[in-house]
């Protein structure tokens, strides 16, 4: 739920964390979710479906997003630039900026674009998760995009971990030395509270968080069936399940 207090400005709570003011009612939960599926949608991959214009830098224009998501979503009509607004103070992640009229998203973008993001003051380390199947190929080749334009490092450890459960419950967590990469000449930006980007990172800048690898566990040595004479060898087989067809889109189609 986003809510707005008058002395602390917009919330996600039932209360001002600052104040413990109710304050105002601004959207529930589902219709938060629908518009900022929407809006990384069109801000990171799709802004040609709602017929938008996308600069050089990955802004557009906050009164034809608003008026685009008027017409394609019915139940949106009512719809303002404030509630926009609303969403992109409010996101955790900083996923979103908003300047002189425009907005954009900070990172994960498919299109391509020349994210103006500042370089200063990036911390010495960041960091990186992956799979204990994809570790050893990391190691060799390094950090390269793959869906997105630029690869993306996490401030913190616990960020890196939250980012990789996304695809495994126990990813491995790999150390970037940023400090000796700036060093080279590399660049990386800031793009979210906890996200920073840079285009490739190299092996040799690249070690693996020991604590993240977890204890080994031998492996289980397969027990010989025995059958007696009266016992008929027929063990039935193992049905495989059909794998589920996965599908992840950016928004909710009403």
């Amino acid at each position: 739920m986003l809510r707005e207090c008058k002395t602390h400005g917009y919330f996600r709570a039932e209360e001002c964390p600052i104040c413990g003011e109710k304050g105002r009612f601004f959207l529930n939960q589902e219709e938060l979710d629908i518009i900022g599926r929407t809006m990384a949608g069109v801000l990171r991959h799709f802004p040609e479906r709602y017929e938008l214009e996308m600069n050089e830098n990955g802004w557009i224009d906050l009164k034809s997003f608003v008026d685009a998501v008027q017409i394609r979503h019915n139940r949106f009509r009512w719809l303002r630039a404030h509630h926009i607004l609303a969403v992109i103070d409010t996101d955790p992640k900083g996923r979103y900026q908003f300047r002189d009229g425009m907005i954009r998203a900070t990172y994960a973008h498919s299109v391509d674009i020349d994210l103006d993001l500042p370089t200063r003051n990036i911390p010495d380390e960041l960091f990186y998760p992956t799979t204990k199947e994809e570790l050893e190929i990391l190691l060799e080749t390094g950090l390269k995009p793959s869906d997105r334009k630029r690869v993306h490092l996490s401030l913190e450890y616990k960020n890196a971990m939250d980012a990789g459960r996304v695809r495994d419950p126990f990813p491995v967590i790999m150390k970037i030395d940023t400090k000796a990469m700036i060093a080279d000449d590399l660049i990386i930006k800031k793009a979210g509270t906890t996200v920073f980007l840079t285009d490739e990172v190299d092996p040799k800048y690249i070690t693996v968080m020991e604590e993240s690898l977890g204890p080994e566990v031998p492996e289980e040595e397969d027990e010989e069936i025995k059958f007696t004479a009266d016992e008929p060898e027929d063990v039935p087989e193992v049905q495989e399940e059909p794998e589920a067809e996965e599908q992840a889109e950016e928004e909710i189609k009403e």
